[in-house]
């Protein structure tokens, strides 16, 4: 089962920037949390950010913060990754995933407890 929705992937030359959407349908995840991780080739899986839902407060991997931002929609069950500046080492595929019964302030980290999307390719060119 599909439990998130991403879109916005593609191919993208470096210094670009590109906007991911994830949908959570008919569900929503008040008093959690939902957020980014990417796999890029040959690497495991890596947390990007994470929103809490209700607060809006935000936490995201230091190497990432300053060229990437999430945001959420309440009204839309919808989280945004706007990702700006974009790297090569960016490349990878990205995943939307969401905690989706309250896990705590470590939701992130317990990736078999959280329900996913199937992930879109990001793809930055030299």
């Amino acid at each position: 089962q599909v439990q998130l929705v991403e879109s916005g992937g593609g191919l993208v030359q470096a210094g670009g920037s590109l906007r991911l959407s994830c949908v959570a349908p008919g569900r929503t995840f008040s008093g959690s949390a939902m957020g980014w991780f990417r796999q890029a080739p040959g690497k495991e899986r890596e947390f990007v950010v994470g929103i809490n839902w209700s607060s809006g407060s935000t936490i995201y991997a230091d190497s990432l913060k300053g060229r990437f931002t999430i945001s959420r929609d309440n009204a839309k069950n919808t989280v945004y990754l706007q990702m700006n500046s974009l790297k090569p080492e960016d490349t990878a595929v990205y995943y939307c995933a969401a905690d989706p019964v309250g896990l705590g302030s470590k939701w992130y980290a317990n990736y078999g407890s959280l329900y996913w999307g199937k992930g879109t390719q990001v793809t930055v060119s030299s």
